[in-house]
């Protein structure tokens, strides 16, 4: 019989540095700054396969968007598995918050993004840090996982509906212009026909901009395989597919208020079915437009016109913003 000895990945304090040059084929970079998770949420085998928060120090971080900035990229993507923890775990204490900061204090010309946060990780003081920034987007996403508070309980979440809405509306007072995304785990055990209504409901009144829906499924080894009331396939599907169409909702209507503005593109690529340059906004509106294969990787203005089935398609305004040297102001 094959035996295999592995070591205990919740003792692991470091987190493992792997200096990346090039993402092939991509205008945007990902910067890892954390892995590891303290939540343990009742659906969730994260924090027992990769461990508990480890943090990269802020001098490897700010070499690694050195990196990124010597190979010319313009958009670089803060990430990681609870990037919201970054820098408890590390000698002196930082905070993301500081470390946005300190971004925010480059003149790089580099747009930058944040994965993911926790609702209640958007203290008044971060989103003033980005509201102020020139070089983060106003774009946030969030795991609401669910709109009703029983069901967030048994998730282990640590909000209320209520406190989550809160969040909504601090976002928009300060960046009213936000891309505002949302994950929502469907089907998951216990959940009956009025705790989905509410989900349902509190997702139609959100100003927010798109969903990822993921149906639950079970994951060996955590408190949500042995509760009772697991839903059938065909439930879970059904739920799935009605968030997904209020999903396309959400998208129209966000991009619907944006026709006959201006935005600051970052052109990516004309390999799509309409082989048109796409990009995206600042607030993460992918737009069409006609512009030569030449101008990817460039920040340019594109007025948005008219929407198709979701797809966005406006007309390019100037030639690329083309200074690294972040005197081009807002990137937005």
């Amino acid at each position: 019989d094959l035996e295999v000895y592995m070591g205990d990945i919740g003792r692991k304090k470091e987190i493992c540095p792997l200096p990346v040059k090039k993402f092939s084929g991509r205008t945007r970079a990902y910067v890892k700054i954390q892995d590891g998770c303290n939540n343990f949420c009742s659906y969730c085998i994260v924090p027992y396969a990769r461990g508990r928060i480890r943090s990269l120090a802020p001098v490897d971080v700010f070499q690694q968007l050195d990196v990124f900035v010597g190979e010319g990229y313009r958009e670089m993507v803060l990430t990681g598995i609870h990037v919201g923890m970054y820098g408890r775990d590390l000698v002196p204490q930082e905070s993301l918050t500081s470390l946005v900061r300190q971004i925010s204090e480059r003149k790089d010309g580099v747009r930058y993004r944040i994965s993911s946060l926790e609702p209640g990780e958007l203290t008044d003081e971060m989103l003033d840090c980005l509201a102020g920034s020139d070089n983060f987007m106003p774009h946030f996403h969030l795991p609401l996982q669910s709109g009703d508070d029983a069901i967030l309980a048994k998730m282990n979440r640590k909000y209320s509906v209520n406190e989550f809405e809160k969040t909504i509306e601090r976002i928009l007072s300060v960046m009213p212009d936000s891309a505002i995304g949302l994950d929502v785990l469907v089907g998951f055990p216990g959940e009956d026909d009025r705790a989905f209504a509410n989900t349902l409901e509190l997702i139609e009144r959100l100003p927010v901009t798109y969903l990822h829906v993921f149906p639950y499924s079970k994951r060996p080894g955590t408190m949500a395989e042995a509760m009772n009331n697991h839903l059938p396939k065909m439930v879970k599907d059904e739920r799935a597919s009605l968030l997904r169409e209020l999903d396309h909702k959400k998208r129209t209507a966000f991009y619907s208020k944006y026709i006959g503005t201006t935005r600051r593109v970052l052109a990516e690529s004309k390999k799509n079915k309409f082989k048109m340059m796409r990009g995206f906004s600042g607030n993460y509106i992918p737009i069409h437009f006609e512009a030569p294969a030449s101008l990817s990787n460039q920040v340019v203005k594109v007025k948005i016109e008219r929407i198709m089935d979701q797809n966005v398609f406006g007309t390019m305004l100037d030639s690329p913003d083309v200074s690294r040297t972040g005197r081009q102001g807002r990137l937005f």
